[in-house]
C-alpha cells in the first residue's frame, strides 16, 4: 500500500474535478510563500514527534491506532471538497455515501428496518440515543453497568435523567439479578448494555438481558461503540470466533452505538448511531429554511443533533467498505488476530511465574499484573505502577496502561490478595492492531523482564 501514491491519486482527481468549472484567481490573501510554508511545516511536524507510537506493535496501552490508508486517501480526497453532511445540498455525493454505509452497520447488527447517521464520536451517539430514550419515558431514568463508559452518567446529567448504575458480575458483565431488582421499581425506562467495556473489553449478555427488559417493559439499547464490530465472529468457527448469542441478539435492540474510528480503522471522529424504528425520527422535527432547499429527500441534519458534520468521514468510511468490508472474511479478519493476540498473551500470562492475569479476555484487552509477595493491593498497585513507567524508557520502549480495579472486583477475582487499600491499578493493553499477532511473545518477555528488575 502506497499512501504517497495514493494522496497523489487524490489530489489529481479532484483538480481534474475542479478544472471542469472553470478557471478563476485565487485571491492573493490566501497566498503564502512556500519558504514560509517550509519553516512552519518544519516546527508543525518536530511538534507532532511529541506523540506515542501509536502506529507500531510496541505499542500496547490505549485504544489508539492509525486510520487505514484508505480511510486517509478518502478521507482527504473528500476534505479537499470540504462537504458538510448536514444538509444534501452541503454535500449530495458524501451524503449518500454516508446512507450506505449506516445501512451497512444497520445490517451488520441485522437490524431488519433502521434511521441512524454518523456522529463524530461515540458520546455524542450515545446523547442522542438517550435523548430518545428520554422522548419515548419522560420521566423515568436510564439503568448502565458499572463498568459502563462514564459517558452515559455524564449524558444523564446532561439530559435531566436520573442514572442507576447496575453491579456487575466476576467477569465485569452486568448482574442481571440486581438489574431485574432496579427494574421492578419502575424507575427506569431504558437499559444500556455494553458489548465491549472500554476496561475490560467485557460484554454484556444482550440475549439473557433483553427478556427481563420486554417483561418490564423497557427500551434497550447498546453501547458497542467499542466492541461492535466484534458483531463479525459472531459463531465463527476457530480461535478468532466468538459466541455467537449476545451478538445476534443486538437485532432485537431498540438502538446500537457503535464507533467505525475504533476497530472500523477510521481516524476520529466517526460514530454512529441506529435505531431500529425509523419512527423515531419525529424527536428530532425542526426546520431550517436557509439550508433544506435543494430536495424533497430527508437531510441528515434532519435526524441528527448535531448540525454541520465533515462528509470526508463518510466518505472515508464507504472507501474503506468497499476494500475491506464490514464481513467476516472482511474487517472481521483484522479483529480475529487481535482477539487471537489477546487470547495468546492469556495463556503465556497464566504460565508465568511473574505476571498474574486479571481477567481472561473476551476481546483484544489484556489485563493482568506483576505478582507480588506479599500479595496486597498496595503492593500490586505500586508494581503496575512502575512496570508501566519503565516500560516508556531504554532504546526499545513499550508502552501498556493501567486500569484503576477497586476492592471488590479483585475480591471477586483473585480472593487471596489482602484488601488493605481501596483498590489497585493493574495492567491493561489493548491489542487492536493486528500486528500485536505477531508480536506478542516479545511484548510478553519485555514485561516479564521489566516485572524481575523490581
Amino acid at each position: 500500500m502506497d499512501l504517497k501514491h495514493w494522496l497523489g491519486r487524490a489530489t489529481d482527481a479532484i483538480q481534474d474535478w475542479a478544472d471542469t468549472f472553470g478557471p478563476y484567481q485565487p485571491h492573493p490573501s490566501l497566498h503564502v510563500a512556500d519558504d514560509r510554508f517550509v519553516d512552519a511545516f518544519e516546527e508543525f511536524t518536530g511538534r507532532l514527534k511529541d506523540n506515542y507510537p501509536f502506529f507500531h506493535p510496541h505499542y500496547a496501552g490505549q485504544m489508539l491506532k492509525p486510520p487505514h490508508p484508505a480511510a486517509v486517501v478518502g478521507y482527504v480526497t473528500a476534505m479537499l471538497i470540504n462537504p458538510n453532511n448536514h444538509a444534501l445540498d452541503g454535500g449530495p455525493a458524501t451524503a449518500a455515501m454516508e446512507r450506505e454505509v449506516v445501512a451497512r452497520l444497520a445490517a451488520m447488527f441485522g437490524f431488519d428496518t433502521h434511521l441512524g447517521h454518523l456522529t463524530t464520536s461515540g458520546t455524542i451517539a450515545n446523547l442522542e440515543a438517550l435523548f430518545v430514550a428520554r422522548e419515548l419515558h419522560p420521566g423515568r431514568g436510564i439503568a448502565y453497568s458499572a463498568d459502563a463508559h462514564y459517558t452515559h452518567s455524564r449524558m444523564c446529567h446532561v439530559l435531566g435523567m436520573k442514572g442507576h448504575p447496575v453491579p456487575t458480575d466476576a467477569r465485569g458483565r452486568m448482574d442481571l439479578v440486581a438489574l431485574e431488582d432496579l427494574l421492578r421499581t419502575g424507575e427506569v425506562g431504558t437499559v444500556v448494555l455494553t458489548t465491549g467495556t472500554t476496561g475490560l473489553g467485557a460484554v454484556d449478555p444482550v440475549h439473557l438481558a433483553l427478556p427481563i427488559a420486554e417483561r418490564h417493559g423497557v427500551r434497550v439499547h447498546v453501547d458497542a461503540a467499542y466492541g461492535g464490530f466484534f458483531t463479525l465472529l459472531a459463531g465463527v468457527d476457530g480461535p478468532g470466533g466468538l459466541p455467537a448469542e449476545p451478538w445476534r441478539a443486538i437485532a432485537r435492540a431498540d438502538s446500537v452505538v457503535v464507533d467505525p474510528h475504533k476497530h472500523g480503522l477510521q481516524p476520529y471522529g466517526c460514530g454512529a448511531v441506529l435505531f431500529r424504528d425509523p419512527e423515531v425520527g419525529r424527536f428530532y422535527l425542526h426546520d431550517s429554511p436557509y439550508t433544506y432547499f435543494t430536495s424533497a429527500e430527508l437531510h441528515l441534519g434532519e435526524i441528527s443533533l448535531e448540525c454541520s458534520r465533515a462528509g470526508a468521514s463518510a466518505a472515508a468510511l464507504w472507501l474503506t467498505f468497499q476494500l475491506l468490508p464490514p464481513t467476516a472474511d472482511g474487517l472481521g479478519q483484522v479483529l480475529a488476530a487481535g482477539r487471537r493476540a489477546a487470547r495468546k498473551w492469556a495463556r503465556l500470562i497464566d504460565d508465568s511465574a511473574y505476571l498474574t492475569l486479571h481477567q481472561q479476555p473476551e476481546l483484544d484487552i489484556v489485563t493482568y499484573f506483576p505478582t507480588v509477595e506479599p500479595a496486597t493491593l498496595a503492593a500490586v498497585d505500586t508494581a503496575s505502577a512502575r512496570v508501566l513507567a519503565d516500560g516508556m524508557t531504554g532504546p526499545a520502549p513499550i508502552f501498556l496502561s493501567t486500569l484503576k480495579a477497586d476492592r471488590r472486583a479483585f475480591a471477586a477475582r483473585h480472593p487471596g490478595v489482602t484488601a488493605d487499600a481501596d483498590g489497585a491499578r493493574v495492567l491493561r493493553s489493548v491489542l487492536m492492531k493486528p500486528e500485536s499477532e505477531h508480536h506478542v511473545e516479545e511484548l510478553h518477555f519485555k514485561v516479564e523482564q521489566l516485572t524481575k528488575a523490581r
